[in-house]
């Protein structure tokens, strides 16, 4: 029979045994270095895969950061020895051509060697002696004899193999005559619209006259053309010096000599009307040397002899008001007169040049001047933007030409553009909008994320105006006051909450949720009042409860029986409500909201996700300061009640501030919850990226528009990296607030040392 014998104190272990537990506790210690060294290579990896994911955005983000550059192309071109009047190139910068006295000359941008082109025989022993911006398509060219001449200049573009051949191929329409006496044109300004060619030209002094084209289709035959002849005199002081034509045919602006800009209005051809001269210079007397349109045709650029340049819009009449000119930017200005204005044809950039040969590169929406070009030529005549926006050429009084290479691949991002006011066209001031995408070539890309930022935080504040005040309550009752076999239910029950998938809980709130929401939002408003009323009725009314019903409850499981005092009180909410609204808001709360206050009711709106997105955070902020309050040391409970405080009093004094720094992190923990959240803000709002504080209006959030947004945006464009700049803002946001929120809870944990 086997023997259990007991050691005496200090006597050795038997050998076997003593094996035995060496092996254990070496396996022990060997689990034990093998586990700590997975733990750190699992925290290092989570590090690492973070400060990746961050590297990747930075690298998206960092080209917006970028400045332009401009570098020149080859050595100065031989000169044609005429001064060119106008100056263009093919989409590939290898044929240039300049518009001379004696009509077009094409050369190649690598040798300056002439290419042949068909002679301009329209003119018919005249010169050409003014042009229109002939890069903007149809152009016309102004000859000695008072005639113009259509031109547009094109290239052909064949490829065999991998070469590439282009050719000039102009298209030359018939001349007509502008003015009827034969005197020479100054300046020239063209437009082609839908009802015809419209022509404005000056021969000096204050006269202009306008040549438009109607054509009339016939039902059978063919159509007529009718020439409509007007000369009008524009008021105000000095001479005409700039023309500038929108190619709708509505608007000539008329630059003069004394700084004044007059708006003639063409949209009855046959009865034009000039406007009151605006004087756009600021130095008085100063001449207006230079006109031109941004792309889209509805921003004028103004340059005068003094170096200014500005841009100029037309504002829209409101509540039977006129059409006025207003200036929108101004740029750096040159130290000498302005005498070409050039806009890219891709975007709202423009170019500058002066005499002395020195060019800048301005942009439209921004209001910035991005960068300055020396070009070392003096006498500078003419100026033209490439096609592609990549390059410019410059040409002086010799004809002898330069050519640079522009790399600007995001000229729509800047500090202002991005977090600042901006005026944009069609607006009446500077706002902040973000608004990515446009029905034509000619838009201009808004892209502010301050609303963006104002959506994300105005979500969230709603979120956690429903939540917070819920989750912290109950956590309190729950850890506090709840009996603990009830506690062990509902517990589980609020963390499988957090278990739901925000898409299915977007989807309930897009489709569901915010149609009932719109119903009862009278209702809505007063259950917090009534109910709150209902149950300190029923807790009033506990008190008087006979003593033997009461012992039927174990404490802590009373909370059961308000479940039907609030269900009634949001029965009762809902029809006092609508009793209410009937009495006091005129059976519809939605028109009195807009008419009382100015207020719109959208459907998917604030209200709307608050409640979603309440719901979702819930469970985090709960769960987190129920464990918190739960481990306040039981001593703290105990000694408090023992001082004759009641359960109530230990539990506001004593309880929650020692758990303070964990009840602050679970809020924390659910703020950045909000932030991130995508779906349920993506499907529960409008998603209209407007700035305002009302709680029935939608917003946008960062994180819904990157979702929106990123599926549709062109690789590597400026909308691309502007959506990684907005996953950036809420890395950086998330990181500032966890920062702020570990200083505080370490602060508060210091103060109760408790935890």
């Amino acid at each position: 029979m086997n023997e259990t014998r007991v050691l005496t104190p200090g006597e050795p272990l038997p050998a076997a045994r003593s094996v035995s537990v060496s092996r254990q506790l070496i396996r022990r210690l060997w689990m034990d270095r093998l586990t700590r060294q997975l733990v750190t290579l699992g925290g290092v990896v989570i590090i690492g895969s973070i400060l990746a994911i961050l590297l990747v955005i930075a690298y998206e983000v960092y080209p917006l950061l970028k400045k332009p550059e401009v570098s020149p192309v080859g050595a100065t071109l031989p000169g044609t020895g005429s001064a060119p009047l106008a100056l263009g190139v093919d989409e590939y910068r290898e044929i240039a051509y300049l518009v001379t006295a004696s009509g077009l000359q094409f050369l190649s941008t690598k040798d300056g060697k002439p290419i042949a082109a068909p002679v301009l025989s329209e003119l018919r022993g005249a010169t050409v002696v003014a042009a229109s911006a002939l890069g903007r398509g149809s152009g016309v060219l102004g000859t000695s004899d008072g005639r113009v001449i259509p031109v547009e200049v094109k290239f052909a573009v064949t490829h065999q193999g991998t070469t590439r051949t282009i050719s000039p191929d102009p298209i030359v329409g018939s001349p007509f005559q502008a003015d009827p006496e034969g005197r020479s044109i100054r300046q020239l300004a063209h437009a082609v619209t839908t009802e015809g060619p419209i022509t404005a030209a000056t021969i000096g002094g204050r006269e202009v006259i306008l040549v438009a084209v109607k054509e009339r289709k016939a039902l059978v035959g063919p159509s007529a053309k009718e020439a409509i002849r007007t000369t009008l005199e524009i008021p105000g002081n000095g001479e005409i010096t700039a023309l500038a034509l929108d190619n709708r045919g509505e608007d000539l602006f008329v630059g003069t000599s004394a700084g004044e800009v007059v708006r003639v209005d063409l949209r009855e051809r046959d009865q034009p009307k000039a406007s009151a001269p605006l004087r756009v210079t600021a130095p008085p007397g100063i001449a207006v040397s230079a006109m031109n349109f941004l792309i889209g045709d509805r921003t004028l650029v103004v340059g005068d002899a003094s170096g200014g340049v500005g841009t100029w819009q037309v504002l829209q009449p409101s509540q039977g008001g006129h059409r006025r000119l207003v200036r929108m930017n101004t740029f750096a200005g040159h130290a000498g007169p302005v005498m070409a204005i050039e806009a890219s044809r891709r975007d709202k950039g423009f170019l500058t040049a002066d005499t002395s040969g020195t060019v800048r590169l301005h942009f439209g929406t921004s209001g910035e001047t991005l960068l300055t070009v020396p070009s070392g030529l003096s006498d500078v005549r003419a100026l033209t933007f490439a096609p592609k926006a990549d390059g410019l050429l410059l040409a002086d009084g010799k004809g002898r030409t330069t050519q640079w290479t522009i790399r600007n691949a995001h000229p729509e991002a800047t500090l202002r553009s991005l977090f600042g006011r901006v005026w944009y066209e069609g607006y009446n001031a500077p706002e902040y909008v973000w608004q990515s995408t446009g029905g034509t070539d000619d838009f201009e890309p808004k892209l502010s994320l301050t609303p963006l930022i104002y959506g994300t935080l105005k979500g969230t504040f709603y979120a956690l105006l429903f939540a917070v005040p819920i989750a912290l309550l109950s956590a309190l009752y729950a850890s506090q006051f709840m009996h603990p076999t009830l506690k062990g239910v509902v517990k589980p029950i609020v963390e499988i909450m957090a278990a739901l998938p925000s898409v299915v809980l977007g989807f309930l709130a897009g489709l569901w949720l915010a149609p009932q929401v719109e119903r009862i939002v009278p209702g809505l408003f007063l259950m917090p009042v009534v109910t709150g009323a209902l149950i300190l009725l029923a807790v009033y009314g506990w008190r008087f409860a006979p003593v033997a019903f009461r012992g039927r409850f174990r404490a802590g499981t009373e909370i059961g029986l308000l479940l039907p005092v609030i269900l009634l009180g949001a029965w009762f909410s809902f029809q006092l409500g609508g009793l209410f609204e009937h009495a006091f808001l005129a059976n519809d709360y939605r028109g009195w909201l807009l008419s009382a206050l100015g207020i719109n009711y959208d459907q998917r709106n604030s209200l709307v996700v608050g409640l979603a997105m309440g719901f979702a955070v819930i469970p985090i902020i709960f769960t987190i300061a129920e464990d918190s309050l739960s481990n306040v040391p039981q001593h703290l409970s105990a000694g408090s009640l023992a001082l004759g405080a009641t359960p109530w009093q230990t539990a506001l004094r004593v309880v929650l501030p020692t758990a303070s720094p964990g009840i602050f992190s679970a809020i924390m923990i659910g703020f950045g919850r909000a932030v991130g959240e995508t779906m349920i803000v993506l499907m529960a709002t409008g998603n209209t990226p407007v700035m305002n504080w009302s709680i029935f209006s939608g917003f946008r959030a960062l994180s819904a528009n990157i979702a929106v947004e990123l599926p549709e945006a062109p690789e590597g464009g400026t909308l691309f990296r502007v959506l990684f700049l907005a996953a950036l803002l809420l890395f950086i946001m998330t990181f500032v607030v966890n920062t702020v929120a570990e200083l505080v809870r370490l602060r508060l944990r210091r103060k109760f040392r408790y935890l």
